[in-house]
């Protein structure tokens, strides 16, 4: 009898373990969808706010949290993504995780399921925005956009060490000859505004177009056609972001690659949770939940 009470004590025992074990992992994958997200940064590019070795806590009910077919999109499928209503809009200046949007080749936007970057937003849709002598600016706006003194600095260097076919950028087209000094102004398109398309400034909307339609995009007899089609206007679905790093000396960001699509933005970046010397793996306490800004 003592056997069988003593199994069945166990037996239940077992069961508890289970269940809360259970209940656990359905916690944390909600957690993970829903609420919140961590990221170590593995650069420098967005020095100083943050640095490598720092692991970021993304909470995602700012923004809204996403849904999507997570299979799909580890196997490279184009899958539709739906974003929950958030407390706010993403604002100029928000740090932000986001898939990296061409994980294949540079002519198409898809969404890297475990390529992520983290940028500050410097363009909201509907901005017009632009680089003069380094320093970022959006028109109609005083707002002071990222870390002005690192662009003075990269305008000076651009001046006095390279020649301006380094710094050549997005969209790396004769016709515009941007530069990472000089660029622009550039319209950033947002959902529900139309903009006029021609032979032009199509190398500016190309992807964007491409990504929201799924149709290819030439030029035929001096007119853009989308899957054979004239189009002469187009009006988007999606809302996009410029991105830049802080480091602008070293950063991959909008400047080389254009646009990013909200859909593809993880959350904001709120706080610096925890730090690690790369070098050393020793603990750097002073930037424990540290606010980024």
């Amino acid at each position: 009898m003592k056997i069988k009470k003593l199994l069945r004590q166990t037996f239940k025992a077992a069961v508890e373990i289970t269940f809360w074990c259970c209940i656990l992992a359905v916690a944390c994958v909600v957690g993970q969808v829903f609420l919140f997200a961590s990221f170590r940064i593995p650069s420098d590019s967005m020095q100083p706010a943050l640095t490598g070795g720092d692991y970021v806590l993304v909470w995602k009910p700012t923004l809204g949290a996403r849904l999507f077919n997570l299979l799909d999109a580890l196997e490279g499928k184009k899958v539709g993504i739906y974003r929950l209503p958030g407390w706010r809009s993403v604002r100029r200046n928000d740090v932000l995780v986001f898939h990296f949007p061409y994980p294949h080749r540079g002519d198409s936007i898809g969404m890297h399921m475990l390529k992520y970057y983290i940028k500050r937003c410097v363009a909201l849709p509907g901005d017009t925005f632009r680089i003069d002598g380094g320093i970022y600016r959006v028109n109609g706006s005083a707002d002071t956009l990222g870390i002005h003194y690192r662009q003075a600095e990269m305008g000076a260097m651009a001046d006095s060490l390279f020649s301006p076919d380094i710094f050549r950028c997005f969209p790396f087209d004769s016709a515009y000859g941007w530069t990472v000094k000089h660029f622009g102004p550039l319209y950033v398109p947002g959902r529900g505004s139309t903009v006029a398309v021609d032979t032009q400034n199509i190398v500016l909307y190309r992807n964007p177009i491409m990504y929201e339609t799924g149709k290819k995009i030439t030029v035929r007899d001096g007119h853009v056609c989308l899957d054979g089609e004239r189009l002469d206007a187009y009006t988007f679905a999606k809302d996009y972001y410029f991105m830049a790093g802080d480091w602008v000396f070293d950063s991959r960001d909008s400047r080389y690659w254009g646009l990013l699509p909200d859909d593809l933005v993880v959350g904001r970046a709120a706080l610096i949770w925890k730090s690690e010397d790369r070098m050393t793996g020793k603990l750097r306490w002073a930037r424990f939940f540290r606010k980024i800004r």
